[in-house]
């Protein structure tokens, strides 16, 4: 496939039904992330518990590279334990601590399956086109952290760690506790934070 920049050689526009009605089908080889965009995440948008945007190919505007549903979130200090709270607020002063601190949560993220490998790179060129959206001048409300609950799968893990995430509970056993969950039971998921300071 050669060569693709993504912030050149795409476009963005918020993903409705009229976008997806004019669009070819989108799919990011995931079933569960594949059943979301088709149907699930315009509940999401009516609901008001997610905003959804694709990124369309230029050279072919039915094309959809990439899927993103984002909302607003928090990191809530007083759920983490000791040292996955002074991991986290090691690079903020003192005097701003807080007990909670605002973030973006990236509820989905697709890229499909027609750019994935290839050594484009598509997933990578996404995050950070994310990334700097959230510290421009023009956003509309401060943003500390990104947030994502990552499906506890090899893959995935890894994605978000090449992308400059960190988990936010220093361990499995811990992020159980925050959330009840019992001991014996396995993690479907995790959450990774991404701290936007360090792109400012």
């Amino acid at each position: 496939m050669g060569t693709f920049n993504f912030v050149e050689n795409t476009f963005m526009v918020p993903y409705t039904k009229e976008v997806a009605d004019y669009c070819d089908p989108f799919s990011c080889g995931d079933h569960d992330l594949d059943d979301f965009f088709s149907s699930d995440v315009f509940l999401y948008e009516e609901e008001l518990l997610g905003k959804s945007y694709c990124w369309i190919n230029k050279d072919n505007q039915h094309e959809i590279v990439a899927i993103a549903t984002l909302a607003y979130d928090g990191i809530k200090t007083y759920t983490l334990d000791k040292p996955s709270k002074n991991a986290l607020q090691r690079k903020i002063p003192q005097q701003k601590r807080h007990r909670s601190y605002p973030a973006v949560l990236i509820g989905r993220l697709g890229v499909s399956k027609a750019f994935q490998g290839h050594g484009l790179n598509v997933g990578t060129q996404l995050m950070e086109a994310l990334k700097y959206w959230f510290v421009d001048e023009n956003n509309k409300a401060a943003c500390r952290y990104m947030l994502v609950d990552a499906y506890n799968t090899e893959a995935t893990i890894h994605y978000y760690l090449k992308n400059g995430f960190k988990p936010l509970y220093k361990t499995e056993q811990s992020e159980k506790e925050a959330f009840g969950i019992p001991i014996e039971a396995s993690l479907h998921s995790r959450i990774y934070f991404y701290d936007l300071k360090t792109i400012k």
